[in-house]
């Protein structure tokens, strides 16, 4: 039997650090989750086997743990805090958490922390549930220990995982099935490791379909045909929506933690490739479109835009297909860097490196689809890319961490064309003017700020049929805020906001927080499509909102909907229409 950690930290102390021994990654054989039944994915969540590999150490000073929990503790850290602190826990969107920051704080301060979260956008994550009393204070204990170092993982490890399932000479030469594509959602389920496929003409799902775990990003091919989705955990699923019922035909794993796939969309490229970002490692692949057999792998670690330090995490974060040359266009997080990656001669590649600002994330375009507007949120920018003349246009200040999702187009009464980004910190609605041609003394500056429920948002919306501007508040703290949605009149926007009780009217059993989360048209733009996210084990739900009436029109209700977040129509992501 191992000892504990307890008694080789003792043992060992002299030299300052233990390390645990390394398990090597067990690689799935079977194209699903390995060692977890249908059952467990679905509350439980796919594990992370890869995480066993990690280096890990045990800090002296900070709390014991044993092995069994700095296990789980690695688990949760990876499904509930890395995507917003880091892998290393050294911050983006999250504040640092690493030993001389933690350490300091003492268990006590980190315990109520974790439970009870921020108004700048921490989830309360013992007061909703996601986490036991136990499990609060398991991670508050190993924050201060120093963070485990996953290994690294490359074109060996990619190959090794890349599996096609049904080759393209065997795929249907045309659309075998009835369904109407352009009004498709792909609905992530977080929790269980899976997207539902959604007719939204029916509002019945078409298949659950077996993916990574949580995953971030729906993305379509520019014909429509193909549905890319890549999980947190860097798998990547491409689904034929052209089989007479939609599956998986290819996948592979491009790192250890990911959260975005694009691609190909300039005029003869379409469908042709794919490209994809993790954030551990840090890197992006270029791969076939229809396969995903990867073509190139490319380092994204250097140093930051401002302080010119090396930065050894610099992830992947937004990543869009320009229309104005062949390239992908891709956000370094830490550095602070926009990557304009030609893909015209892949074994040759050219990349412009545009330095924006630290820490880039999300991010869209502005109705023209020439200007790329992104989010920098713990720099509280918002970067203004010129995707034709590949620079950078303008830097605009905003306040407490933008997250703007792709952002919302629309048109003010007063300055034009503008494009809408909300915050996690504050309440700020912040309008930026995006027409220098028509509007030149407006264009890349801030022209409105409205007040919306409060801090915690994560997604804006509107459409070019809509007069509406929706606004969630899902990680706010305040479940009145989190479990409701306001919607602002684009045309009398100073009138304020109207609070729609999304939770409400889902009407869903269960103590759960009953989150609110991305706002989402169908293809005609008279839907906005919510989900209500609620327990692992709990009912969830979607909600669809009538947009002219701002009244309920109807709530799709299953028990295969488990943690439902991101929705995604086929026909709005092709055309950038948000």
């Amino acid at each position: 039997m191992k000892k504990s950690a307890v008694t080789r930290l003792a043992r060992f102390a002299a030299i300052g650090m233990l390390s645990l021994a390394a398990g090597a990654a067990q690689a799935a054989t079977d194209g699903e989750h390995p060692g977890t039944t249908p059952g467990e994915r679905a509350y439980k969540g796919a594990p992370i086997p890869e995480h066993e590999g990690t280096r890990d150490v045990l800090t002296p000073g900070a709390p014991p743990l044993t092995e069994a929990e700095f296990a789980r503790a690695k688990q949760i850290y990876f499904e509930r805090c890395a995507g917003c602190h880091g892998v290393l826990r050294k911050g983006a969107t999250g504040k640092p958490l690493t030993p001389e920051i933690t350490l300091g704080r003492g268990t006590d301060y980190l315990k109520v922390f974790i439970d009870f979260g921020s108004p700048a956008g921490m989830p309360s994550w013992g007061q909703t549930g996601a986490l036991t009393a136990d499990e609060v204070v398991l991670m508050a204990k190993f924050l201060q220990h120093e963070p485990p170092v996953p290994p690294e993982f490359g074109m060996p490890e990619m190959k090794s995982s890349w599996k096609v399932l049904v080759d393209p000479e065997k795929r249907p030469k045309k659309k075998m099935n009835k369904y109407n594509l352009d009004n498709l959602f792909s609905v992530t389920l977080r929790d269980s490791g899976q997207i539902a496929l959604v007719d939204g003409d029916s509002k019945k799902i078409i298949n659950i379909i077996d993916t990574g775990y949580a995953v971030h990003i729906s993305r379509y091919s520019t014909s429509g045909r193909y549905l890319f989705v890549i999980g947190r955990d860097a798998r990547i699923n491409l689904i034929d929506l052209w089989m007479p019922t939609p599956d998986n035909v290819a996948e592979i794993k491009i790192g250890l933690e990911a959260r975005s796939v694009e691609t190909s969309k300039y005029k003869g490229y379409e469908d042709k490739l794919a490209i994809a970002g993790a954030y551990w490692p840090p890197q992006y692949v270029i791969m076939n479109g229809e396969t995903l057999e990867p073509m190139k792998i490319v380092s994204t670690r250097g140093m930051t835009v401002d302080t010119q330090e090396y930065h050894p995490e610099p992830r992947v974060a937004a990543i869009v297909g320009s229309h104005e040359h062949p390239e992908f266009i891709v956000n370094v997080k830490e550095t602070g860097k926009v990557l304009m990656v030609n893909y015209k001669d892949v074994d040759n590649l050219s990349v412009t490196t545009i330095g924006a600002a630290r820490f880039l994330h999300d991010g869209g375009w502005d109705k023209t689809h020439r200007y790329f507007l992104t989010a920098a949120n713990q720099s509280n920018k918002i970067a203004v890319i010129d995707s034709k003349n590949r620079e950078l246009t303008a830097l605009v200040d905003t306040h407490e961490i933008p997250h703007p999702g792709r952002g919302a187009n629309l048109t003010d009464p007063e300055y034009g064309p503008v494009w809408v980004t909300s915050a996690l910190g504050n309440a700020d609605v912040t309008f930026i003017a995006t027409d220098p041609e028509k509007h030149p003394k407006h264009a890349w500056k801030v022209v409105r700020t409205l007040q919306g429920q409060g801090g915690g948002s994560l997604f804006v919306k509107s459409h070019p049929n809509s007069s509406n501007l929706w606004v969630d508040t899902t990680l706010n703290p305040n479940p009145a805020a989190s479990q409701s949605i306001a919607v602002f009149d684009v045309n009398n926007p100073d009138k304020g906001y109207e609070v729609l009780p999304i939770a409400e009217w889902a009407d869903i059993k269960g103590p759960g927080p009953k989150r609110v989360v991305q706002p989402e048209y169908n293809k005609a733009g008279d839907e906005v499509w919510f989900s209500v996210w609620s327990g692992k084990d709990e009912e969830s739900a979607i909600v669809i909102v009538d947009d002219k009436t701002r009244k309920l029109k109807h709530v799709i209700k299953d028990k295969r909907l488990v943690t439902p977040t991101g929705k995604f129509n086929l026909y709005n992501t092709v055309h950038d229409i948000y």
